[in-house]
């Protein structure tokens, strides 16, 4: 038995948050009846609706996909761009594990499983993303030591980061260098870059834990072998108790 908002957000319709929300305006029905209880429980048995729309039981499935640069982490954009959907199997319903930006390119993973993808992202579970940072300016010192110290903003304060630079250009004065980062907020990589006075020229994710994408051009997607999926969920596990 798993409670009821727990089952919509796994489900992958929603946040649990927004599925509470929506348990309490009566936009919930378990077996035909109306459900505006929060904490109800129900099982694979029980019938759920939101929105007049049943919850399919799915196979779950799980993605890698190398992204390509120019297209959105979302089902669909209004003003006609591209998504990482238009690279999937249109037979499935799926969604991203968190977001790259428009024009940051590399390792995605997607899928249709709600509380695989809280694992992924939340930052409590420490999973590490590692990104090739391609820079406008030149990293110092002192910027290495913030970032793998803990950066702070007067807006933010990130967790500890490592860092190790591959190639610093005096002439066009650029630097590219690998971030290890284990959150992941909102334009994170670009945004600390900024507050240290940087601006990325181009950003690509090239580890998610210990995914990579070596062998997928941009655009190509393949699934996640068992044993990929269960060494994730034992990362996540790992990780809620550092």
């Amino acid at each position: 038995m798993e409670r009821l908002q727990k089952v919509i957000a796994q489900a992958g319709i929603c946040s649990r948050r927004k599925a509470e929300e929506l348990i309490l305006d009566g936009k919930v029905k378990v077996n035909g009846k109306v459900c505006d209880v929060l904490g109800t429980k129900v099982s694979n048995q029980d019938s759920i609706e939101v929105n007049g729309n049943v919850i399919s039981k799915e196979e779950k499935v799980y993605y890698i996909m190398n992204k390509p640069k120019g297209c959105l982490c979302t089902s669909s954009d209004d003003k006609g761009r591209k998504t990482v959907l238009d690279y999937m199997p249109q037979n499935q319903r799926i969604f991203s594990v968190g977001r790259l930006d428009y024009d940051t390119s590399g390792v995605l993973l997607l899928t249709n499983d709600g509380q695989f993808c809280n694992h992924m992202i939340h930052p409590r579970y420490h999973l590490e993303k590692t990104y090739v940072v391609n820079l406008q300016g030149i990293l110092s010192d002192d910027d290495i030591k913030q970032l793998r110290r803990g950066l702070k903003t007067k807006t933010e304060k990130y967790q500890p980061a490592k860092v190790f630079v591959l190639q610093k250009d005096l002439t066009r004065n650029r630097t590219q260098f690998e971030l290890t980062i284990s959150e992941g907020k909102n334009h994170q990589v670009k945004n600390m870059m900024l507050a240290l006075g940087h601006e990325v020229r181009r950003l690509h994710r090239v580890k998610f834990a210990f995914l990579d994408v070596k062998d997928l051009r941009a655009g190509e997607y393949r699934r996640l072998k068992p044993y990929e999926i269960k060494q994730l969920n034992r990362l996540s596990m790992e990780g809620e108790q550092k």
